[in-house]
């Protein structure tokens, strides 16, 4: 959950710092949905390489608890992709209230408000 509001405070911090840039794309008749994937893409990014280092880094430690666990398998694929999945959907689900703000900025008022 905490993860979920720190990325939401950095994609919305963001797009507020990026307004003119997104209500000049869309003056010149750049897609709303672009610009929605484009601010979905920019923060995939840093979420998919701690996903994967993440991932990395527990298949690191296990190998050091292998043998303080006793009838426990150390290494637990279904799991794994469980909390991943998890991850991954929260991240997406606080990345979309920013690129929606993005995508709806009136280009007027975004070039006005410099």
């Amino acid at each position: 959950m905490l993860g979920s509001v720190g990325l939401y405070g950095v994609v919305s911090y963001s797009v507020g710092q990026r307004i003119r840039e997104i209500g000049i794309r869309i003056a010149l008749r750049a897609q709303r949905s672009s610009v929605y994937g484009l601010v979905l893409r920019e923060s995939a990014w840093p979420v998919v390489l701690g996903a994967v280092g993440g991932i990395l880094c527990s298949l690191w430690v296990t190998a050091f608890l292998r043998g303080m666990l006793f009838g426990v398998s150390s290494w637990d694929l279904e799991t794994m992709l469980a909390v991943v999945g998890v991850l991954l959907v929260s991240a997406f689900a606080a990345s979309c209230m920013p690129a929606r703000r993005a995508a709806s900025v009136d280009p007027s008022e975004a070039l006005r408000a410099e």
